[in-house]
């Protein structure tokens, strides 16, 4: 596959078969990862894997509680508190993999370095025929100082990118794109 191909062609993939991506696969990703540009060369990223069923469903259901807990009428997100309500919804889509994009502290640019890191990942993954999915839900519960002393992360980490990982079941349907909005051209 060429690059355009995967930048074109990968998508959000929210459904996936019980197929378990193993240790080999992820360690392709995160040799992807390592390999985005960071800013003067600072290389700030740490990175995680669940791969616990029983914990992911026990995050989800925690991520869930601590949204609908910070979730005011004004709020971007209260036109997703039905559905962050309803307990058959996994914020994780079942997937049996999750990998958690940290930014270490002290670079000029940690969090946009991670991010860079971040889409180097899903798209090798792409490339390896694998889906991904970054949950946005889970951000705030996952870089909760009690669930970062639970899972053995440092304090001062922060949660970038937390993405899901796995063989994507059926065929994932396009999406159109608007087209660039270009502000200014000169010269």
């Amino acid at each position: 596959m060429n690059l355009m191909d995967a930048i074109e062609n990968r998508r959000s993939v929210r459904t996936y078969t019980d197929k378990k991506v193993d240790r080999a696969a992820l360690e392709k990703l995160f040799a992807a990862a390592v390999m985005a540009p960071s800013a003067s060369n600072s290389q700030p990223w740490a990175f995680a894997v669940i791969q616990d069923a029983a914990l992911l469903k026990e995050y989800s259901d925690r991520a869930k509680s601590h949204l609908l807990a910070g979730i005011g009428p004004d709020s971007p997100l209260a036109k997703y508190r039905a559905m962050l309500a309803n307990p058959g919804f996994n914020i994780f889509y079942n997937a049996g993999t999750l990998v958690i994009v940290y930014a270490k502290p002290g670079g000029p640019e940690s969090r946009g370095d991670c991010c860079l890191a971040a889409q180097n990942l899903m798209l090798a993954a792409h490339g390896h025929g694998l889906g991904t999915c970054w949950i946005g839900f889970a951000r705030p519960f996952l870089d909760l100082p009690e669930t970062k002393s639970a899972l053995g992360v440092p304090a001062e980490y922060a949660v970038v990118a937390p993405i899901i990982v796995g063989y994507p079941q059926g065929r994932i349907p396009q999406l159109t794109r608007d087209e660039p909005q270009i502000l200014f051209w000169k010269g």
